[in-house]
């Protein structure tokens, strides 16, 4: 063949036209799976549009069974609507969205996942994505959808308005090729997972075995994340010369302080130094080894970290509420870990554990950003650095994860997270990352093998407690025969020595695990000074008792 020949030959791909071939990419592996990929990428949305309306999420899922591996699910939720005119590209347009060009926290990035699902449905059955939206203004817009996958654009299928209806909100309805199966992995677990890390949403699940609800835990929205800026340390060469040549900034110090953040005046000048830069230069004009030698300067130069109120992490009290609604377990603990940086995004990473109570078996629970994360655990950063953890040392059995009724709850929260795939099924491997997994998750494991080990103690008293029990009435009886003694008076001293023990006991126990004594018991020396001259008293008595039954019978 000829080179002319081969140039006939080439033309370009559209990102639908390459996913359309590659759907593995995005998670659609197998039926099962997408099944789940469509519910999950439904209900984030739902839960993101809530949210920012500063709407507490209602959201209803139906998976229902309407022919031989055919499906039809329907997703509802609360939120705020979508305009009509962005109804086609936002769900039948790969790459179209508002998330992937904002630094802030947000369920999606990318604006593939609710377009992919539309992909999916059209590949499998030919059905178009059906889509109901109102803004509350009235009027209900319906429309049919298919992408056109040469150009990556809406095909409009259908279109139609109804008026006079007060409501607000979206509905889908795919209909779908799939199977659905219920086990760890699937969208049961999904969607219990989501109320746990959601307490603030109410969730109805209608599902072939039957309807479940997740009601609301938290009657608050979590904080509302701001957008920010990027940081200089997280920016490469290519992004900082098309940064360069785009802006609107006449100087460079002025490019460096409006475009990126935490960079003052005085820093800029700083790295125009560093870098042999005249400050004043237009950026336009700087070339490509002068911007080799700013990411240079930049490398040597002290930068205050990003601010932090672009992450919304749960917090504490909202991750044990949703761990104890969904599990009921006996202990529960949580750590929010201190917001740190990877190429120069802030992260942040909460961990909770919960302990017995109805959980039975070990269970690892993966977030980002709120959304759980089921698929490709050996891959995630989060398993990583559980099984790198030395859980012997906190009282736990098991080599990786320990082989005790304990749920790990992992949440990493940040504007940017580091997915391994377009699936977004597991984070990257950053070290830092790692070790702030490992820090939080070793801080909640100490407090968890503190409650563990005064709870093996309390047993192990309560044991030696009964065993003694079963022989105190001959051991009363002896002493009482030997010493002369009463044996009610022998009883009663004999019973009130042994309490007296046991509470020292319990008291030195509750210290060690850092029990807190309130100001009312701190000021009443006088009543524990008492109780004291009471033991020592009592304890007196018995041994007074035991000496009698030490002498020599005289009698003889």
């Amino acid at each position: 063949m000829k080179a002319e020949d081969f140039a006939r030959q080439q033309r370009e791909i559209s990102i639908s036209e390459f996913f359309e071939k590659n759907r593995h990419l995005l998670g659609y592996d197998n039926k099962v799976k997408a099944l789940l990929m469509i519910v999950k990428e439904g209900v984030d949305n739902a839960l993101d549009a809530t949210e920012e309306a500063g709407i507490l999420p209602d959201i209803y899922v139906r998976v229902k069974e309407v022919g031989n591996e055919k499906y039809e699910i329907i997703i509802k939720d609360n939120g705020p609507g979508i305009v009509k005119k962005q109804i086609p590209r936002i769900f039948g347009k790969l790459l179209y969205g508002s998330k992937f060009h904002r630094l802030k926290q947000n369920r999606g990035q990318q604006g593939i996942g609710i377009s992919a699902a539309t992909l999916y449905t059209q590949l499998t059955t030919g059905e178009p994505l059906e889509i109901v939206s109102s803004t509350g203004d009235g009027k209900i817009h319906k429309y049919r959808i298919k992408i056109n996958v040469r150009r990556n654009e809406p095909l409009i299928i259908e279109s139609g308005v109804k008026e006079g209806v007060e409501w607000r909100g979206v509905q889908l309805r795919f209909l779908t090729e799939g199977m659905y199966r219920e086990y760890k992995q699937s969208i049961p677990e999904y969607i219990k997972q989501t109320a746990i890390a959601n307490p603030h949403a109410h969730i109805i699940f209608d599902s072939p075995s039957g309807r479940t609800e997740f009601n609301r835990g938290a009657d608050s929205l979590p904080k509302h994340p701001k957008e920010i800026r990027p940081h200089l340390h997280g920016v490469e060469l290519g992004i900082l010369t098309r940064m360069l040549r785009e802006t609107k900034a006449r100087t460079l110090v002025s490019f460096l302080t409006s475009e990126f953040t935490k960079v003052g005046r005085k820093t800029a000048k700083e790295i125009c130094l560093k870098a042999e830069i005249p400050e004043a230069k237009k950026p336009k004009t700087i070339k490509d080894e002068e911007a080799r030698r700013l990411i240079e300067a930049v490398k040597t130069t002290k930068l205050m970290k990003p601010p932090t109120d672009c992450l919304s992490p749960l917090g504490n009290e909202k991750v044990k509420e949703g761990m104890k609604k969904e599990l009921n377990p006996e202990w529960v603990g949580s750590i929010t870990r201190s917001p740190e940086v990877y190429r120069g995004w802030p992260f942040q990473v909460e961990v909770c554990l919960a302990h017995g109570g109805e959980i039975t078996n070990p269970k690892v629970m993966r977030f980002a950003n709120r959304v759980p994360l089921l698929y490709q655990q050996g891959d995630c950063a989060i398993t990583k650095a559980i099984t790198g953890i030395h859980w012997k040392r906190y009282g736990f059995n098991g080599k990786g994860i320990p082989e005790e009724p304990l749920a790990i709850f992992v949440h990493l929260v940040s504007v940017w997270v580091p997915f391994t795939s377009e699936s977004k099924e597991a984070i990257a491997s950053y070290p830092v990352i790692i070790k702030e997994i490992k820090l939080a998750v070793q801080e909640c494991a100490r407090k968890l093998g503190l409650y563990l080990s005064g709870k093996r103690k309390h047993e192990f008293r309560q044991q030696r407690i009964r065993t003694f029990e079963k022989y105190a009435e001959e051991t009363i009886n002896a002493i009482s025969e030997l010493s002369g003694e009463d044996r009610e008076r022998v009883k009663r001293e004999f019973t009130e020595l042994i309490n007296s023990n046991n509470n020292i006991s319990m008291e030195e126990e509750n210290g060690g695990e850092e029990a807190e004594v309130s100001r009312e018991e701190r000021s009443q020396p006088d009543r524990e000074e008492g109780e004291s001259e009471n033991r020592a008293a009592r304890q007196v008595t018995l041994e007074r008792l035991l000496r009698r039954e030490e002498r020599p019978d005289t009698d003889g």
